[in-house]
């Protein structure tokens, strides 16, 4: 799972996910990418499912780049204790997502298996995500979708 190896700070206040991404919205590395439509948090053990569910489909053929890193630590406080004694410890990490962001890029392999596999990777979100393609039109699949 992924995770940073050090933070400046232990532990993170929570944010708010209005607005939309304004960076890493454009394919850069491969021809089909899973974009997010919905704000939300995305964990490492989601994003690693992910990555395994398309690296079974496309039988290790092709190459896949995710473009997220879950650096929020989120904090969770024991069951059964009392309210106040200060904030919990970390207990997981997640990626923020807003709309418009591209979560994982693939290439290498035809188109058939290529939006199969991010299909099945969809699944594996708690986020609205759809399926682009790059080589339909030349500003990287902002709008469209396959």
């Amino acid at each position: 799972m992924l995770l940073p190896k050090r933070t400046r700070f232990r532990k993170q206040m929570k944010g708010r996910l209005n607005g939309s991404e304004t960076r890493g919205c454009v394919i850069e590395h491969g021809s089909y990418a899973i974009q997010a439509l919905d704000p939300g948090w995305i964990t490492s053990r989601q994003i690693e499912s992910a990555r395994r569910t398309i690296a079974r489909a496309i039988k290790r053929g092709g190459q896949t780049w995710i473009r997220i890193f879950p650096d929020k630590p989120i904090t969770r406080k024991p069951l059964e204790v009392r309210m106040g004694s200060g904030k919990g410890n970390p207990e997981f990490w997640v990626a923020v997502v807003k709309p418009g962001r591209i979560l994982f890029e693939l290439d290498g392999v035809t188109e058939e298996v290529a939006i199969s596999a991010l299909k099945l990777a969809c699944q594996k979100f708690p986020i609205k995500v759809r399926v682009i393609a790059k080589h339909q039109y030349p500003d990287g699949g902002i709008r469209r979708h396959v």
